[in-house]
């Protein structure tokens, strides 16, 4: 068995067609995917997502690529949003962390005053959301590892999954060190990406989880085309054949890792 760890399930590339694809990866052998939000304008899409399958799990969050045309009654709505469905009894083991949120410097419009701020203030108060309601963080860290950990360590949470990881060693073995995990997709499968094969190849398997990102990051026997969770079947042989490992051995790792990574899934995930 395999878990896709993070996948946009409801994104519009997918034109309708999101519980099929789940399907699809269900029969690959995906037996979990985890769907984050990225604005409050799709809370409710992820929800019903998980509603509807019980292999799907969800997390809420603003995305910082979506912080601009966010408003900071947004961060109210997301902590009241979080209450209501924790205590909702066909949802409530389905939600597993506040995510996705962190901090994006890759885009240059991001870097500049006063949306880098804002940026910033959006991702300190969705880790205080995350700490209060003891939830895992799913972290967007795209060139912004180190001011991603800087936060962490003046607003620690019950861990989480550093998304898409793309940092040096030090910076991996600090996010560990706090209790992360580390994401892995499609970047993973190109032969150029030398340091994230690097990573994927020597940091402890017990620290890694696999990901698709779907629709984005598509791995390199459907790039540039748009990615699914069922890709994420073969991307984890890529990390099976990196490692030298047993296929079986790494679906069984990695699934371990992100239920360790997101504890509400543990209960669920036996259940279903």
């Amino acid at each position: 068995m395999w878990i896709d760890s993070h996948c946009h399930l409801d994104a519009s590339e997918f034109s309708g067609k999101s519980l099929a694809l789940a399907d699809e990866a269900a029969r690959m052998g995906v037996s979990a995917i985890v769907i984050p939000a990225v604005h409050r304008s799709n809370f409710s899409v992820v929800a019903e997502l998980a509603r509807q399958r019980a292999d799907c799990f969800f997390a809420l969050g603003i995305h910082p690529m979506y912080v601009a045309t966010s408003h900071e009654d947004d961060l109210q709505f997301l902590r009241a949003e979080i209450a209501r469905l924790l205590n909702d009894p066909d949802l409530g083991q389905a939600l597993v962390a506040v995510g996705e949120i962190g901090l994006d410097y890759f885009v240059p419009a991001l870097c500049e005053s006063p949306l880098k701020e804002k940026q910033e203030f959006f991702y300190s108060e969705q880790l205080k959301i995350a700490r209060d309601f003891d939830l895992p963080a799913l972290l967007h860290v795209r060139k912004s590892q180190d001011k991603i950990l800087k936060y962490l360590r003046r607003i620690p949470v019950r861990g989480g999954i550093a998304h898409a990881f793309n940092g040096s060693t030090q910076q991996a073995r600090h996010f560990i060190d706090l209790g992360f995990k580390l994401g892995f997709g499609g970047a993973m499968t190109f032969t150029r990406a030398l340091q994230i094969r690097r990573l994927a190849s020597d940091l402890p398997l017990s620290s890694i989880v696999l990901e698709t990102d779907a629709p984005d990051i598509a791995p390199r026997w459907c790039h540039p085309g748009v990615n699914t969770p069922g890709e994420l079947v073969q991307i984890g042989y890529e990390l099976a054949s990196l490692r030298g490992l047993d296929q079986l051995e790494t679906a069984r790792q990695t699934t371990v890792n992100v239920l360790a990574a997101l504890p509400r899934m543990q209960a669920g995930f036996v259940l279903r």
